[in-house]
Parts: structure tokens; C-alpha cells; sequence
């Protein structure tokens, strides 16, 4: 009878380790999906906030013939050359917009996200 008290036991305690490891692995899909959702309206403000300090200066008048964000004609053209050679003249400078169009802390996603944010 002893046997079978220890495998019921054991059965009992497999179940228990079971169910903590479901609940382990629900709790980290959640953090993950929220940790997610939350980088992603994080990075959304974050290339608002980044047009605002360095690209809105130009490209929220149009000065010197820089395409107005949001003027979708003006993008639409410029979008044909693809995000990679738009990001390259805006690493490099083109026409009257200098190197790195005022972000020098800028990575090539931050630039492809902010040229996509004005092509809107």
C-alpha cells in the first residue's frame, strides 16, 4: 500500500510541477506580448519625437525644397527610389539637406521610420 501511496504522491507532485511550469510559460508569452505592444507604441512616439527635433524644421515649411511631411505627391515620387537610397542621401546629404538631415544619433531604421512618418 505504501508503493502506492508514493506513486499517487508522485503523480500528485508531476501535476504540480506541471501546472507551475503552464503558468510560468503563460506568464512570460504575456510579458513578452505586452513588453511588445508597448516597444512598438514606444518606438512610435520616439520617431514623432525625432521628427519634431530634427526634421520638422525643414520638412514641416518645405524650406529650400525639402518635401513637406505629409504632402503625399512630393513623397510618392521620392518613395520609388526605395526606403535604402532615401536613407542613403539622408546619411550622406542631398540637394540642400545636410548629412544626416540634423539627427546624428539616427540609426538607418530610425531614418527609414521618420521618411515613412513624412511620406504619410
Amino acid at each position: 500500500m505504501r508503493n502506492n501511496a508514493v506513486s499517487i504522491e508522485t503523480v500528485v507532485v508531476q501535476k504540480v510541477i506541471d501546472l507551475k511550469v503552464m503558468a510560468l510559460a503563460v506568464l512570460i508569452f504575456l510579458v513578452i506580448g505586452v513588453s511588445s505592444a508597448w516597444t512598438s507604441r514606444a518606438h512610435a512616439a520616439d520617431t514623432n519625437e525625432l521628427y519634431k527635433q530634427s526634421c520638422a524644421t525643414c520638412h514641416g515649411a518645405g524650406v529650400l525644397g525639402a518635401p513637406k511631411a505629409g504632402d503625399t505627391a512630393a513623397w510618392s515620387a521620392r518613395l520609388k527610389a526605395g526606403i535604402p537610397a532615401l536613407v542613403k542621401h539622408t546619411k550622406e546629404g542631398y540637394k540642400n539637406m545636410p548629412a544626416r538631415g540634423l539627427c546624428n544619433t539616427c540609426t538607418d531604421d530610425d531614418y527609414a521610420n521618420l521618411i515613412k512618418l513624412m511620406a504619410k
